[in-house]
């Protein structure tokens, strides 16, 4: 039987990019939930901010993939409606639909703030000779958000926990990288946090399909580069990720 998955925000970049590996593979009945029609999917046209808008979307879905989101980094009303407000409905629709997991796209922005300390500075300039052989990876455990919208994406893996712990839903909050539609490094940063179109791909993917064991975590998702600075050990180990691209394979030069 078809794995039923509801999809928010399938419209963006990773949206579409879930859409078509899901399709690809097979297995997968889809649904999105969209402010706008996803052509060739069942789409509930609704905004994420009305929580009665949007139920009758999570009726019957085994799955929530939970990636629409607002992006504008300082805006506190955007980010109240889209991330915080908007998240909270899509967690509790889930709830009230009996929804066995979410994926929570969650952000690298999580603790990009540690890009303000060295050497993680020099690493996201790209000041390389700065760099010492070794430093420590920084893992999921920890946190130091960047901006409002980092902030917001904090309080999403902390509703989740909250979920998870008290009404048993299986949540997989995903760190995402920097997933550009150029599909390559595009700044100094980007060699640090590149993450490919096929491996943000094989990431919720994986995620969906996690065992029942998986009843909360965090994990990151970027690609295999050479000074990524975010330990993806956990990933590999809880989720089976192994990514496979680099972006040392096009890395950005200057």
């Amino acid at each position: 039987m078809a794995k039923k998955v509801l999809i928010t925000g399938m419209s963006g970049l990773i949206g579409g990019l879930l859409k078509d590996h899901l399709t690809e593979l097979g297995g997968y009945e889809l649904t999105a939930l969209n402010r706008s029609s996803v052509a060739g999917v069942r789409t509930v046209q609704a905004d994420i901010g009305y929580l009665e808008a949007i139920k009758p979307a999570f009726e019957g879905q085994d799955t929530v993939v939970h990636l629409a989101a607002y992006l504008g980094s300082q805006d506190w009303e955007g980010q109240h409606a889209g991330n915080v407000l908007g998240t909270y409905n899509v967690f509790e629709a889930a709830r009230l639909a009996g929804v066995k997991r979410i994926v929570f796209a969650s952000s690298g922005n999580a603790i990009r703030g540690f890009e303000n300390v060295e050497p993680y500075t020099a690493i996201a300039e790209g000041r390389y000779d700065d760099v010492p052989a070794d430093y420590p990876m920084i893992t999921h455990e920890q946190v130091w958000p960047e901006a409002l919208y980092g902030a917001t994406k904090v309080w999403g893996e902390a509703l989740g926990r909250h979920y998870s712990d008290d009404y048993g839903i299986s949540i997989i909050c995903v760190r995402i990288g920097r997933v550009s539609r150029e599909n390559r490094p595009t700044t100094w940063r980007d060699n640090a946090i590149y993450l490919s179109h096929r491996d943000i791909s094989q990431m919720l993917q994986k995620c969906i399909d996690a065992p029942d064991s998986v009843v909360y975590d965090i994990v990151f998702a970027v690609s295999d580069n050479r000074w990524g600075y975010r330990d993806l050990s956990h990933a590999k180990e809880v989720i089976g990720f192994e990514p496979e691209d680099s972006a040392e394979t096009d890395p950005f030069t200057g």
